[in-house]
């Protein structure tokens, strides 16, 4: 890999984007290394939680490329976006949870690849924004679409008419962050909470995102049905067999993700 360094500890793949020079701004062969990269950790049964973060201490990823987009034809931008959106569907259709820790810069494409985490942990030094307006253009990857459903249509459509960086602590008072942390501190507290995922039951956790995510885009009485039909399901696993008998009989449980 180019672009990309994943380190595997204990069930949890740290996956760091190293572009370091270029603000690890997102062009279209760390895209394609990226989308290849989480495929090889959703299929790899070692992983349980994936880490996202940015490689040096200014930038998570400062966005796309721009000296690699200038020259695009439509065509071909509108080609860059939908590989862009695939990445960040894909993130949040994985099975296993990805959590983004926000080291610096996520602007444009790399708000949108945070927002496509399941949660966001950023240092109190990040600044984030969708700036693309002031390139004459406008988010691609989903940020129109992620931003919205968020924090509500009219802080996105503010933050996205006017391209302005916000800070770490503004987005955790809307909701779009977890937690805000010293800079020093930021990776080992998302470490500590991926470590906590790890060691509870797989299948358990891809249905309540599965149930997530998809709910959303759902009624409240057709989410609850799609709910209690992943929830009975996973009563055929040895998981939840292994899970309740564990605490009946006071024991931690031993999770084999089947």
């Amino acid at each position: 890999m180019n672009h990309l360094f994943v380190e595997t500890t204990n069930g949890v793949a740290l996956l760091t984007i190293n572009r370091p020079k270029a603000l690890n701004a997102l062009n279209e062969e760390l895209l394609v290394e990226l989308y290849d990269t989480l495929q090889a950790l959703e299929q790899d049964a070692e992983v349980k939680v994936v880490v996202l973060t940015g490689a040096g201490e200014k930038a998570f990823v400062a966005g796309a490329d721009i000296a690699e987009m200038a020259q695009m034809t439509p065509p071909a931008a509108r080609e860059f976006a939908r590989r862009g959106q695939q990445v960040i569907l894909f993130i949040e259709r994985m099975k296993k949870p990805v959590i983004a820790a926000v080291n610096g810069f996520a602007l444009g494409g790399g708000l949108e690849l945070a927002m496509a985490c399941d949660f966001i942990y950023a240092s109190e030094k990040a600044k984030l924004g969708l700036p693309e307006v002031t390139l004459g253009i406008m988010p691609g990857f989903g940020g129109t679409q992620n931003l919205a459903r968020a924090i509500g249509p009219k802080r996105a459509s503010e933050m996205v008419f006017t391209g302005k960086m916000v800070s770490a602590q503004k987005l955790l008072d809307w909701g779009l962050i977890n937690e805000v942390t010293p800079a020093d501190e930021l990776l080992p507290k998302v470490k500590e909470t991926a470590a906590l995922i790890a060691k509870v039951g797989l299948l358990g956790v891809a249905a309540a995102k599965d149930a997530l995510v998809n709910g959303l885009n759902m009624g409240k009485t057709d989410g609850f049905k799609y709910e209690s039909s992943l929830f009975g399901n996973l009563f055929a696993t040895q998981d939840q067999q292994e899970g309740m008998s564990a605490f009946l009989e006071k024991r931690k449980p031993t999770f084999n993700n089947r």
